[in-house]
């Protein structure tokens, strides 16, 4: 009997499976340094204790996208080892606050699968979750990723497209941060004066600033969290595939895109939520990644005057400038955009 696994394709999956993934993993101040090593978000209150403590926080949280990265690469062994690509994501929900010295582990349910016309590949749709050491749940997402089958001429046991929510409701919203003590927010350190209130629905963010991702950058991300999906890693086996190259994680897109919306969004603090994402087109080693932001909503939080939410669409695209906020033509992305993410997100009030 093998003691090697080669990781689940379509075909191994079942409607209602229930996945205890392997490998806790304890967050260090290393995990931190790194993560701001490769993408440089400069958020203050992920990035200075003095400020976190000021305002509210034990000390400074760890990036909320370093959480979904850790909690995600537990997933991928179980889930999309054998993938061609990741999807999209919903129903995403920060739901508690980490800092080093934490231990996550993941679990994921199978909640739907959709064989593919080609019967070459299928989608797997699951609702993944991640915990602390105490057993608190501090993140719940759902992804849809397209897997390769092992063997073109299997069925899958059962069908199912899940309904997804469009959008969270607000009043789910801010769990993840405690309640703030706003006097105490110094803007000047914070790097800009905006507050809720002087964001405008339909208002769009050219962040300005490129970051070109380097072939050994997407893959020290992507060893950081584990992740061992072979898209990412084997070019031997990449090299046979139709884009003849490893493909950067989507996450990796995803923080980049984030880091450089703190050029306009600097006091948008904590990721509470996300709707939907989804990735648009391959991003590869060499390609420069730029971003704009259009506020969609803005809502309060019952019981909480601290901070507002602002429902943000994160737009990222590769070697295109986003001073005229590139999106879609008629129903197509226009070409270039590589992400569209539609979240929510706190700020001081």
């Amino acid at each position: 009997m093998a003691k090697t696994s080669s990781g689940r394709y379509f075909e191994d999956f079942r409607i209602g499976d229930v996945i205890r993934h392997a490998v806790p993993r304890t967050v260090t101040d290393g995990d931190v340094a790194l993560y701001t090593a490769l993408y440089g978000p400069r958020f203050a209150v992920q990035s200075s204790d003095a400020f976190a403590r000021a305002i509210g926080y034990p000390r400074a949280p760890i990036d909320d996208l370093l959480l979904f990265h850790i909690v995600f690469g537990k997933t991928v062994p179980d889930i999309s080892l054998n993938a061609v690509a990741n999807l999209g994501y919903a129903e995403a929900r920060f739901l508690a606050a980490v800092y080093p010295g934490d231990t996550l582990t993941a679990t994921s349910e199978v909640i739907g699968l959709k064989e593919n016309s080609s019967r070459r590949t299928g989608v797997v749709y699951v609702r993944s979750a991640g915990w602390r050491q105490d057993g608190t749940k501090v993140l719940e997402y759902v992804r849809w990723v397209m897997v390769n089958k092992r063997d073109e001429a299997a069925r899958p046991t059962g069908e199912l497209v899940p309904e997804l929510a469009p959008s969270l409701d607000p009043a789910l919203l801010g769990d993840g941060c405690p309640r703030i003590d706003v006097a105490a927010w110094d803007f000047g350190l914070s790097g800009a004066p905006y507050r809720f209130d002087d964001f405008e629905i339909g208002e769009k963010i050219d962040h300005v600033d490129g970051m070109t991702v380097q072939e050994a950058e997407h893959q020290l991300a992507t060893r950081l969290y584990q992740n061992t999906a072979k898209v990412h890693f084997n070019q031997f086996m990449q090299v046979r595939t139709r884009v003849g190259r490893r493909l950067i994680y989507g996450g990796h897109v995803i923080s980049l895109a984030r880091a450089l919306s703190y050029n306009g969004l600097a006091n948008v603090f904590h990721v509470a939520g996300i709707n939907s994402g989804t990735h648009v087109s391959p991003l590869f080693a060499g390609d420069t990644v730029f971003a704009w932001s259009e506020v969609l909503d803005r809502a309060a939080l019952p019981g909480r005057s601290d901070v507002g939410a602002l429902r943000l669409r994160l737009v990222a695209t590769k070697d295109r400038v986003c001073d005229d906020h590139p999106y879609r033509i008629g129903h197509d992305y226009e070409p270039g955009v590589i992400l569209d993410l539609d979240y929510w997100a706190l700020i001081p009030r």
